[in-house]
């Protein structure tokens, strides 16, 4: 009875957030942006200005829901790629779908949005460039070390920027290829400096 209520609780949440979202692109399509207030979004979505905070922290975030979801997805193209795949390689697959998928409704809007709304483009590179730390944790891991090495971390740092800066280029997998061909020898550099890490280990 309980585990029932509960699930009746959470399918409630996420009806609620959801109605939220579709009220907010749906005035920020049609207004813009900075014309849209919280409360504005509220109204449309029949729910408080308290319960939209409640869900969405800042109302940038209310352009973004999914934004959890490209976190694990991320996350999950390095920790289940297939064996014999490189970290690059496994990135650059998944930073290419990505952007097929935000070619497509919404997403397409969305990305039409940003370009008269710097504090979205902001917003969302801040949003992004926060799994760092997870990125840099999975291939720690992975490699059986102890804790990342600067190697790891400048890789990682440098691997995120690469869709940032595509996403800005008239040819966004031309400009992922040459992020990533830039990046090869930095991934060679892990390769090398973990084996090392790992052999004084032994």
């Amino acid at each position: 009875m309980q585990e029932r209520a509960v699930g009746r609780r959470e399918r409630k949440k996420a009806a609620t957030r959801e109605a939220i979202r579709d009220a907010a692109l749906e005035l920020f399509f049609d207004r813009g942006f900075d014309a849209v207030s919280v409360r504005e979004v509220a109204e449309r979505a029949d729910v408080s200005p308290t319960t939209v905070f409640a869900h969405f922290p800042q109302k940038e975030s209310l352009a973004f829901s999914d934004e959890d979801e490209r976190h694990e997805r991320l996350v999950a193209a390095v920790r289940d790629r297939a064996p014999g795949t490189t970290v690059s390689h496994a990135l650059r697959a998944h930073y290419l779908a990505e952007t097929a998928e935000l070619a497509s409704e919404p997403y397409g809007r969305v990305l039409a949005l940003m370009v008269e709304t710097p504090s979205l483009v902001d917003y969302a590179e801040r949003m992004w460039l926060r799994h760092e730390g997870a990125l840099v944790e999975q291939i720690t891991t992975e490699s059986g070390l102890p804790e990342p090495t600067d190697s790891i971390r400048l890789y990682v740092r440098f691997a995120l920027q690469i869709p940032l800066l595509a996403s800005r280029s008239a040819d966004p997998r031309a400009a992922i290829d040459a992020g990533f061909q830039l990046l090869d020898d930095g991934a060679r550099a892990v390769a090398v400096d973990s084996g090392r890490r790992s052999g004084q280990g032994r």
